[in-house]
């Protein structure tokens, strides 16, 4: 009897696509915040250096949200054309020409650059829970921290270093934003393996056409408004702060350099709550609780900002652990308070619709209020209302009840 060779073991291939699935979206996590960050810091010498009012500087800051808005039901319905894999390559190639295209000294191209990248991002936003939820779904709330985590990281490093980066010639903002096309570069190289599955989701139409009696819409649900809402409102007050963070402060005589660097504090601790979040919802029957925790942290934020606006750097810690928490809350409660991934796809898409049509009105409203006010009081007074807002939407939206 002739013995046989001992076959080699097989290469785990399972392991390795799951480990180059991880790091492609923790890459694409770190090229999600880095472009949007790098500007407040920069705002005021872009601003002059182009001519721009408050109001037009706002607008600048708010075109990504409103991409973010108006795409957030269409990414869907490409990914279910050519697939998740080669949408989310393709964006990030997009994201790369935008980035570039916004630093060009070219006549509009800042803000058709602007528009470009915010096209891209608002691809990630929708696509990556989906992504999660296909090879993730035991863990979802552990990766969707942890690339939450990352793009808060990057941000704020995008932030902290912008100033420095920009030096002191009147359009080296160009340079310090322009820098950030090889970060999404890179992750797009990264990519190219995962280009070898085509993955459709279905989950749009599931959603549209779903034939059974217990599916219901979450825009006719007073629970998926709540929902909407929280997300709207907790991120109305993110972009704004982030938009306006370093203008704030440098009015009260603190560099611009400094000033970065509270933009960098303010990011860098919520991604402390972004990875304690996973860990915090296992210790709460629902998630009233620290909804409404993670809200009251950016009302004492805000209000802080209204009436000792000295101690900034207090106030940027306190609203820095509420947004990283709320971040990873909302984006958890997709899959909480729906029925199946069908009804979960609809509300992220009602949520993301809605609730970044509303944070881009944020930014625009808040430098309109300082050109007309000469001042940051009247803002930051609508920031502070703002904020309690939120805190009922938390709660109400954090109780264990799922959309019928």
């Amino acid at each position: 009897m002739t013995a046989t060779a001992p076959t080699a073991p097989a290469l785990p291939a399972r392991s390795t696509r799951t480990v180059l699935l991880v790091v492609g979206i923790l890459l694409i996590g770190a090229n999600m915040r880095a472009s949007l960050t790098s500007v407040g810091p920069l705002l005021d010498d872009l601003r002059l250096d182009t001519g721009l009012s408050s109001a037009a500087g706002g607008l600048l800051t708010a075109l990504p949200l409103l991409a973010f808005a108006l795409l957030s039901p269409v990414a869907p319905v490409v990914a279910s054309k050519v697939g998740m894999e080669r949408t989310l390559w393709g964006a990030l190639l997009l994201l790369t020409a935008g980035i570039v295209l916004r630093s060009v000294p070219v006549t509009g191209a800042i803000w058709v650059g602007t528009a470009l990248l915010g096209c891209a991002i608002s691809f990630f936003n929708v696509l990556l829970p989906s992504l999660v939820k296909r090879d993730f779904a035991g863990k979802a709330a552990l990766v969707i921290g942890s690339y939450a985590a990352t793009q808060t990281v990057v941000g704020a490093i995008a932030s902290g270093i912008a100033v420095p980066m920009a030096g002191d010639e009147p359009d080296g903002w160009r340079l310090a934003l322009g820098f950030w096309a090889g970060a999404s570069a890179i992750a797009a190289a990264f990519w190219v393996p995962q280009l070898r599955s085509t993955t459709r989701p279905m989950h749009a139409r599931a959603a549209a056409l779903d034939p059974s009696p217990d599916y219901r819409s979450p825009w006719r649900s007073a629970l998926g408004w709540q929902v909407t809402a929280f997300m709207g409102l907790h991120s109305l007050v993110f972009y704004d702060v982030i938009a306006w963070l370093p203008s704030i402060v440098h009015d009260e005589g603190i560099s611009e350099t400094t000033a970065g660097w509270y933009l960098f504090v303010y990011q860098v601790v919520a991604v402390l709550s972004n990875l304690s979040t996973p860990f915090l919802m296992r210790r709460f029957p629902d998630q009233r609780t620290l909804g409404a925790l993670c809200s009251t942290l950016i009302l004492i934020g805000t209000a802080g900002l209204l009436v000792a606006p000295g101690a900034a750097l207090l106030w940027v810690v306190f609203a820095g652990l509420g947004a990283g928490v709320a971040l990873v809350l909302t984006l958890t409660l997709f899959g909480l308070r729906t029925v199946h991934h069908g009804q979960a796809a609809a509300l992220s898409g009602m949520a993301q619709c809605v609730g970044y049509t509303l944070a881009a009105a944020g930014p625009v409203v808040i430098g309109a209020l300082h050109d007309a006010s000469d001042g940051w009081t009247v803002p930051l007074s609508l920031l502070t209302a703002l904020a309690a807002v939120q805190v009922v939407f938390a709660v109400l939206s954090g109780r264990q009840r799922v959309i019928g």
